[in-house]
């Protein structure tokens, strides 16, 4: 007889950015007040649910957003390297369209193949990092419920591997709101579903930097 467990990549709430740059790996961007709000409302609906390990990415914003769960089920909050925020040439800069960084020809050379893609982390590479960080979490919470703290573009781009669909995609069309669940349900080691959930509500996927 096979063990059902569920992995929950959950997407970290809204952050603080009033500058409105793409922030990604860069320290002290924390959860907006906003953000608080709905990483209680997450924890709130996952409060019944059979939850046996809550792990995070080290960024501030994620640390947050897991705490709220760890604390409901009195749980320690693990940290794994692997549900960071995929690693971006325009950290830190504006990157909105017809704005800032990409107005910029010296920074033309990074936008030559959207497939890979030349401005970052390789998808494929994020979408390897992001299984290992799912693998680990479904056996430590083996039989139960796990919940991973991530980022929309990991998240987005695990999905996608997942679905055995291509990993270049229209960030526009990106189904991973702020706070979201995209939940993995495993039979034994087999994914034999997949669960989006929004507890939170929708919100825009143009999103700097999430």
């Amino acid at each position: 007889m096979t063990t059902r467990t569920v992995v929950h990549m959950l997407r970290h709430g809204e952050v603080h950015n009033p500058t409105g740059v793409l922030y990604g790996r860069l320290p002290g961007f924390k959860l907006s007040e906003r953000g608080q709000k709905q990483a209680l409302i997450v924890a709130e609906h996952l409060n019944d649910h059979d939850i046996a390990h809550v792990v995070a990415s080290p960024l501030d914003r994620a640390q947050q957003t897991a705490a709220p769960i760890a604390d409901s089920h009195r749980l320690e909050l693990a940290t794994d390297e692997r549900l960071i925020e995929a690693d971006n040439k325009f950290e830190g800069l504006k990157v909105a369209v017809g704005d800032g960084a990409l107005r910029s020809p010296k920074h033309w050379p990074k936008l030559v193949n959207p497939l890979r893609p030349s401005w970052g982390e390789p998808y494929l590479e994020i979408a390897h990092r992001m299984l290992g960080a799912v693998q680990r979490a479904r056996a430590a919470a083996e039989g139960h419920e796990a919940v991973c703290v991530s980022h929309q573009l990991p998240i987005w781009t695990l999905r996608r591997f997942l679905e055995g669909k291509r990993m270049w995609h229209d960030p526009r069309r990106r189904e991973c709101s702020l706070a979201s669940l995209t939940s993995l349900v495993f039979e034994g080691e087999e994914l034999v579903k997949l669960v989006y959930t929004e507890p939170a509500g929708a919100t825009s996927p143009r999103v700097t930097g999430a």
